[in-house]
């Protein structure tokens, strides 16, 4: 079964963001950290 879809707020994202940004864990690491899809991390 599918999951829902997930709206995720301004906040979130930029703190996505400025993780992937900084570098310091990798794109595994963050996806299973934010629990996302690494095409969202990459958009």
């Amino acid at each position: 079964m599918k999951r829902p879809r997930r709206n995720h707020s301004p906040e979130f994202e930029a703190k996505v963001a400025v993780d992937a940004i900084a570098g310091n864990l990798t794109m595994a690491e963050l996806v299973k950290k934010y629990d996302v899809h690494a095409n969202q991390i990459t958009e």
